[in-house]
């Protein structure tokens, strides 16, 4: 079984057993989290499209860790100017494990 969720503005197709990191999340690490917004949900033979979320499905999950990401690096340049520009980014992320997917 399987579902397409999304969180964050992304969306994701996730199973049961999956661990996924998605946009930071405000709870706490080793809480439960629900993602009510289930775009679909198929199990291989029936497919279940929302317009534009499924009717009382959600994605239960556990959360695991919060962290950041890699670090990003940006340069600007601008010939014969002498403008030089370095910035750096991080994003932060949170780790989460999906536990079950119910149709509703």
């Amino acid at each position: 079984m399987f579902a397409v969720i999304k969180t964050g503005g992304k969306q994701y197709r996730v199973s049961p057993g999956d661990k996924l990191r998605v946009e930071k999340l405000s709870v706490e690490a080793g809480s439960a989290v629900v993602f009510g917004e289930v775009l679909m949900i198929g199990d291989g033979q029936e497919l279940k499209v929302g317009a534009p979320t499924v009717a009382s499905a959600e994605v239960k999950a556990t959360v695991q860790e919060h962290g950041r990401g890699e670090k990003l690096t940006m340069r600007k340049y601008s010939r014969r100017l002498g403008y030089h520009k370095k910035q750096g980014h991080r994003q932060d992320y949170t780790l989460v494990r999906i536990d079950s997917i119910t149709a509703g």
